[in-house]
């Protein structure tokens, strides 16, 4: 067989051209070409149709000394040497014109003249049979890239068209198969052709095998990483008296590190809530080490009851030494039931959202200060309305953030999709998820607080009661205090021990303050549908603090029997310059 017939022209290397001389053998690889159903047959016995790799024989009958020259080396002598596999197969039954020896030694020897199908059942585990008659179709070349077979290997194949070239024609032609060029493509399908595929194999186990084990590093380290995220996030959030509340993070995609964002919720007593959103910047697990421990921090300096901007300035210095390099934002935000309102500080955070009860959304956009961890700047807090019926709705800049637009943008929609959210806070959360397009693929982790101030009527509002009574001074403001307590909690029908007790923790505590503190103050009393809840305030700022008294001291017992009758209790400043202190009692159910 002349293997100049079914050979591809390869860019780089010189074709010797049967008219170069008269010397030439083209005729019997034509009589070769023109029976193809009959097999070809290469020459010496060589079933895959190889060739001698020895000195070649000049047109005189001698040996060339010193073996072949660049110019005599045929397409199959260049093949035959390459460590790439490489078949040549021609028609549309994708008959089998050559394999070389990388090839062979992959997949045994193939039988010239046979089908594709029936003799390389390599090709169908690679899935080329479909990609071959494409080329075969179109003349265009494509590539697959890793492609697996049942042994295990990994190929990178290409699938390149040959077409027979017949351009002189007759037996001094040219003869044989070349490389499909633009203008001849689909050639090889044509009446009156024999087109081929030259299959070009890469064994790329090595690399498929190494990407495959950092593939399984990452997902490892992703799994890890958001294990740890979501162990270091509430696994069951608080839910308060006057609040409903609900939260939803969800990671990144697969090809994005989980981050560093964080909520949380903290009850702080007396009726109020703390509620927290933050983010760290970064990806991975050391941006989730350093969530936590802010996320803990703030559980901390949440339990002084200090106002937002000052719990920020606590945290800003820790989050400096915790990792210098490591910026988060942060807002939190108090509410109080009394109030009616959110007090809130934010560090470099996104504006809290409050949506009234028509629909109206309302933005918190001051005061903002810079990210956790810069340093060098005050915090101050601020107020936005958040009356009965209305919804809040803090949240991390993946819900937001596009790569595409500004992030106002991302604001501004959100806004319009919190204007129409109703329902349970799960269902609004889930509502604005899906509203700004967040996927199982987002490439920013999320994570959203909705909480939502109910407004109350009927049976569940007679739940909920307030009284409150100011206090002039003086001897008679103690009785005045119990006899206030006493109506009120019989009133509300509270059984007789928990109205003794009431009674017993507000004189305690009316008294305290008619020792140590200063006018005005105020005794107050709030029942929830699952406390009883004793605040008196006063214009003093110093916080009392629960001593053991000696047994021959006539003072120092208040605070002590307060604590011991009550669920629990505490203290703060109020914003005013002055204090209040508090206990409750859980009512039974």
């Amino acid at each position: 067989m002349n293997f100049t017939r079914w050979s591809a022209r390869l860019p780089g290397t010189q074709r010797r051209a049967a008219a170069r001389d008269d010397r030439s053998s083209v005729p019997p690889a034509r009589a070769e070409y023109a029976q193809p159903e009959a097999g070809l047959r290469p020459p010496d016995g060589d079933t895959r149709g190889g060739t001698s790799r020895g000195p070649r024989d000049d047109s005189r009958g001698g040996i060339r000394p010193g073996g072949p020259t660049p110019d005599d080396l045929s397409a199959r002598d260049i093949l035959g040497q390459l460590p790439a596999l490489v078949a040549l197969v021609y028609g549309p039954d994708h008959r089998i014109a050559y394999v070389n020896d990388a090839y062979t030694a992959a997949f045994g020897p193939r039988p010239a003249g046979a089908t594709a199908a029936e003799a390389m059942p390599e090709l169908h585990e690679l899935s080329l049979l479909p990609l071959m008659d494409q080329v075969l179709r179109s003349g265009t070349p494509r590539t697959v890239k890793s492609r697996k077979v049942r042994s295990g290997n990994s190929y990178t194949v290409t699938c390149t068209p040959v077409h027979r070239d017949d351009e002189e024609g007759g037996e001094g032609g040219k003869g044989g198969l070349k490389k499909e060029s633009g203008n001849n493509k689909g050639r090889g399908s044509g009446p009156g052709s024999e087109g081929g595929v030259l299959v070009y194999a890469a064994d790329v186990t090595d690399h498929a095998e190494a990407a495959e084990r950092l593939r399984a590093s990452e997902r490892r380290h992703r799994e890890t990483a958001v294990t740890l995220q979501r162990s270091l996030l509430p696994q069951e959030l608080e839910q308060p008296d006057d609040l409903r509340i609900a939260a939803t993070y969800q990671p990144g995609g697969t090809d994005a590190a989980v981050g560093g964002d964080w909520y949380d919720v903290i009850t702080l007593g007396a009726g109020r809530t703390a509620l927290v959103i933050g983010d760290v910047m970064g990806r991975g697990v050391r941006a989730a080490a350093v969530m936590g421990q802010l996320r803990t921090a703030v559980r901390a300096y949440a339990r002084l009851d200090l106002p937002p901007h000052e719990v920020l300035q606590l945290l800003d210095g820790l989050a400096a030494e915790i990792d210098a390099s490591q910026i988060a934002t942060c807002a939190y935000a108090v509410h109080d039931p009394n109030e009616g309102r959110l007090v809130y500080s934010s560090a470099g955070h996104l504006p809290i959202l409050v949506s009234d009860e028509d629909g109206t959304v309302h933005r918190a956009e001051d005061p903002t200060g810079p990210p956790l961890g810069t340093g060098g700047w005050i915090h101050t807090s601020g107020t936005i309305p958040l009356p009965p019926g209305s919804t809040a709705v803090l949240y991390t800049d993946g819900l937001v953030e596009r790569r595409s637009e500004d992030i106002d943008e991302g604001v501004a929609a959100l806004e319009r999709a919190l204007s129409g959210a109703k329902g349970s806070p799960q269902v609004v959360c889930d509502r604005l998820i899906r509203s700004l397009g967040v996927t199982a693929e987002h490439d920013d982790d999320v994570a959203v607080l909705v909480v939502q101030h109910p407004a109350r009527t009927g049976p569940d509002a007679e739940l909920f009661h307030n009284a409150s009574l100011d206090l002039l001074g003086g001897i008679e403001a103690a009785p005045r205090a119990r006899a206030f307590a006493t109506g009120v909690l019989t009133s509300w029908r509270f059984p007789v021990e928990l109205c003794d007790l009431g009674v017993l923790a507000a004189g305690e505590l009316v008294a305290n303050s008619l020792k140590h503190g200063t006018p005005p103050m105020r005794l107050g009393l709030r029942r929830t549908d699952r406390r009883l809840i004793i605040e008196v305030t006063d214009g003093d700022d110093h916080l009392p603090r629960r001593r053991r008294a000696d047994p021959a001291d006539e003072a120092g017992r208040g605070i002590s029997i307060v604590a011991t009758i009550a669920s629990s209790w505490g203290s703060r400043r109020t914003p005013g310059g002055g204090k209040a202190v508090w206990c409750e009692f859980a009512l039974p159910r």
